[in-house]
């Protein structure tokens, strides 16, 4: 079986597999191509490959003679048309929010693999993209947030009169959320944290930060660690509670995402209104839509003194170790797919496996895809 690794569109520094992870491959009898600087934003050069086995070819050769292609954001359509019927692309495909391109590899005959559609189980935590990326968002928010603010983290007691340490609000505590708790804790600051889940509140409290309580939310126990929507009733109430806690906030950083659809506005206008000169909000569900009402993906807007810093992509400003989790992620699927000869074998009764399996044998296999229209067979850019 041949394994093709596409270099990343649009400026996406991070790449699929790591060198260390082609070796692994090739000790199961896999053949890898790699294109032309793939891994190099990722300071993954090519030698480094060629060193653990890979061969380096063009795009128009993996695309045309591989028999799975890995990549990490969606391939582009006019790429997607070069794979022949019944391949396999692999990468984190975010098919809820492309149904058009979804049909498209339906009709094109494309087995089409997304790892951020696997479910979220114990058995699947080493294989949660999602999760992993999400530390590195947190950490990375944080460092973001101090660095944009205008004043120290830490309090601070000096000849010259002390300083305060920053109050941060964290609205979210999934993965990102938390260690967005625990990295501006390692900075000194004071740390509040707003979820619908009641049952985070114990590894909030664990990581020192206090859990702002909001009496009647919706159960999110099978949301896969998103969030859910919730009743008028109880957002009445969350809002009340974000905007005490936000009124008096240095530092916002916001995380709450719903699966295929718009991002919650968890901070209105008016809370905005009210909040500090110089706070600063970094926004990592900038890409559907934002958490504030001004959030605009990839840019930064300044409001009244505000800085709202709009970015869902934050891991991949770390490339080399976001580079090097993801692929152990895709290892670790290649494992449920993979036979001792290296060959692929799709197991579709296994709940990961079938999960992942967004598109097979021309079907859309997602089942809030499944009315998703027909595309046409020619390339669209």
């Amino acid at each position: 079986m041949i394994a093709g690794i596409l270099k990343e569109k649009n400026g996406e520094p991070r790449v699929s597999l790591t060198p260390e992870i082609v070796k692994q491959l090739q000790q199961m009898s896999v053949t890898v191509w790699v294109e032309q600087g793939a891994g190099a934003q990722a300071f993954y050069n090519d030698d480094a490959y060629m060193q653990a086995g890979a061969q380096i070819k063009t795009a128009a050769e993996i695309l045309s003679q591989s028999d799975i292609i890995f990549t990490l954001q969606p391939p582009p359509r006019e790429l997607a048309a070069q794979i022949p019927a019944g391949k396999v692309i692999l990468g984190v495909l975010q098919p809820l929010f492309r149904p058009e391109e979804v049909a498209f590899w339906a009709t094109q005959q494309l087995t089409a693999l997304s790892l951020d559609a696997i479910p979220r189980t114990t058995r699947a935590q080493v294989m949660d993209v999602l999760s992993s990326q999400a530390n590195i968002a947190g950490y990375k928010a944080v460092l973001l947030a101090a660095y944009s603010y205008s004043r120290y983290f830490p309090m601070f007691m000096t000849a010259a009169g002390s300083i305060a340490p920053a109050k941060v609000l964290i609205l979210g505590a999934g993965v990102a959320g938390l260690q967005a708790i625990a990295t501006a804790r390692r900075l000194g600051a004071v740390v509040e944290v707003f979820d619908t889940r009641p049952a985070v509140k114990e590894e909030v409290m664990s990581l020192g930060a206090r859990f702002v309580e909001v009496d009647g939310a919706a159960d999110a126990s099978a949301a896969g660690g998103y969030a859910v929507e919730q009743n008028e009733d109880y957002q009445q109430k969350q809002q009340a509670k974000i905007a005490e806690s936000i009124a008096k906030a240095d530092i916002v950083i916001t995380t709450a995402q719903i699966p295929g659809k718009k991002a919650p506005v968890l901070v209105t206008q008016p809370m905005l209104d009210q909040m500090r000169s110089g706070a600063v909000i970094v926004d990592l569900a900038a890409s559907t839509g934002g958490n504030t009402a001004l959030t605009r993906n990839n840019e930064t807007v300044h409001y009244q003194g505000v800085t709202i810093i709009g970015d869902s992509n934050l891991a991949a400003s770390m490339p080399a170790d976001a580079s090097k989790l993801y692929a152990k992620n895709v290892f670790n699927f290649l494992k449920l797919i993979l036979t001792k000869e290296g060959n692929l074998q799709l197991n579709l009764e296994d709940d990961i496996v079938r999960g992942a399996c967004i598109t097979h044998n021309g079907e859309i296999l997602h089942e809030r895809l499944k009315s998703a229209k027909p595309a046409t067979s020619s390339v669209q850019s």
